[in-house]
């Protein structure tokens, strides 16, 4: 179920700089009105059938990257009409029409809160049930006009402040048990699974810093939270992403209905006790301070852990590692090791957040597997109200109400802004106009220099996130001298001298 979930993920989760929500990113195109104003091309076909036939293209025959890059050549344009799944049969409610934004500019729009808004488009027109989350909508589902989206973005970011006075030790510490595992089984069988591992880290880890949760005050939960968490991620996403299982089977069984929460019900009421009994000091905070009720506290806790972290890191971890290669990758290894081993030696005492932020090719790498592997590729917003959209080369008007899309991966390839944008580039992020990219390093649901706020949709942990990720390559070449990762396993370490 584990492998299954990352699967999923990885077809399927929060902007500005300042107070007012808005994305402010320097311009790539001349301003709107000295571009040409031009209809939206495509379209969504005949009634039933035209979102059929682009539900089987968008999962089956093209899938996903394919699906859009087509229909950019067919257009000649990065922005057009198009169906996404989900639809017909047994999602009458679900409107597949959207509007794809395909390049930096177009999709830039997707986080200007003024202009759009985000209340129930976490995946698109599709909303799982409720019954997932507690019976209410988390704030993910929360647009930032309703005042509970406020108080629940503030609650995660305290959560995230007070976390890290013991984020980098704990981290550490996690991250040894991790290793040691994997060097036992390595030495065993020559090579070491990564995901069940690393699963259960990351169930540690979040749960300890997040949640003030130690997992081993229940075995059951020690044993299995992580194995609770896959399940419930995986069926309340199946109709929106692909999992690779043979098709048609996938259409049918996975993409043709939502599966029922019972299934997962059991584990996830046990996670809900765990969260009860261990994260009290958490959850009280979120009453007293920010106004929650402890069963919004208790729920949108677990989406954070579950969804936003366990989940998120469920997929970036495996490509972040995978892009460290195997001895094919020396150079690139060489360059990361000496920069680590050049700022913090070999103790893992010195790492901290200031001493990554000193190691510019590890944040580099770190941005650069985001650039290529977002870990949610879509992206979704709603016009609050009619506006002129503009692209790299055309003006298009937006009506209120219409469903915006933006696939990450594509958009991050922009070849107007990233030179060389299908290659991985270790140094891409360095120096001055690396620096500058990050302003089109869109990854967190706002740009790598935006800043969270309850104003905007930005991810709360988005700095904490690339720093952890920096952290964790920094403890590898602290550790290894080299690593060899292949087909999400570690194949071999060699321990550093």
């Amino acid at each position: 179920m584990s492998t299954i979930m990352a699967k999923m993920m990885s077809g399927s989760t929060p902007i500005n700089p300042g107070s007012t929500g808005r994305t402010s990113s320097p311009s790539l195109t001349p301003p709107p009105a000295s571009l040409p104003v031009r209809t939206i091309p495509g379209g969504y076909g005949w009634p039933l059938l035209g979102p059929i036939s682009d539900r089987l293209n968008y999962n089956w025959f093209q899938v996903p990257n394919t699906f859009f890059t087509k229909r950019i050549e067919k257009h000649k344009s990065t922005v057009f009409r198009t169906n996404v799944p989900p639809c017909f049969p047994f999602f009458l409610g679900v409107n597949p029409n959207v509007v794809a934004v395909l390049d930096v500019k177009s999709f830039s729009h997707l986080f200007d809160m003024e202009i759009v808004e985000k209340a129930n488009v976490l995946v698109g027109d599709f909303m799982p049930s409720v019954q997932y989350t507690g019976d209410m909508r988390v704030c993910a589902y929360l647009d930032t006009s309703e005042p509970k989206h406020t108080q629940i973005k503030n609650f995660s970011l305290d959560i995230l402040k007070r976390s890290s006075k013991t984020w980098v030790p704990t981290l550490v510490n996690e991250l040894n048990t991790m290793f040691e595992t994997f060097e036992s089984d390595i030495s065993k069988s020559n090579s070491a699974s990564l995901l069940p591992t690393m699963q259960k880290f990351l169930f540690n880890f979040f749960s300890l810093t997040l949640l003030g949760a130690n997992p081993s005050a229940s075995p059951e939960i020690a044993n299995s939270g992580y194995v609770m968490l896959d399940p419930w991620l995986a069926i309340h996403l199946a109709p929106t992403v692909s999992i690779g299982v043979l098709q048609p089977l996938e259409e049918i069984f996975v993409h043709s209905f939502s599966y029922p929460f019972f299934l997962v019900k059991g584990g996830y009421e046990k996670l809900i006790q765990f969260v009860k009994n261990e994260a009290k000091e958490v959850l009280n905070r979120g009453k007293s301070e920010f106004g929650l009720t402890e069963q919004e506290a208790i729920h949108n806790l677990l989406f954070i852990l579950g969804f936003n972290a366990f989940g998120g890191f469920s997929i970036f971890l495996p490509t972040l590692l995978g892009n460290l290669g195997d001895e094919k990758n020396a150079e690139l290894q060489e360059k990361l090791r000496n920069e680590v081993r050049e700022k913090v030696g070999l103790k893992p005492e010195n790492l901290s957040f200031e001493s990554v932020k000193e190691m510019e090719l590890v944040q580099s790498f770190v941005y650069e597997t985001l650039r290529l592997s977002p870990p949610v590729p879509t992206q979704y917003a709603r016009a609050r109200k009619d506006f002129k959209l503009s692209s790299h080369d055309s003006v298009y008007e937006i009506k209120k109400g219409e469903l915006l899309c933006g696939y990450q991966p594509l958009v991050m390839r922009d070849p107007k802004v990233f030179d060389n944008p299908e290659k991985f580039v270790l140094e891409r992020f360095t120096k001055e106009k690396g620096k500058e990219l990050l302003n089109y390093l869109f990854w967190s649901n706002g740009p790598q220099t935006g800043r969270p706020t309850e104003s905007n949709k930005q991810c709360a942990a988005k700095d904490i996130v690339t720093l952890t990720a920096s952290l964790i390559v920094a403890y590898v070449f602290q550790r290894y001298d080299s690593v060899s990762f292949s087909s999400g396993s570690i194949t071999s370490v060699k321990k550093a001298s």
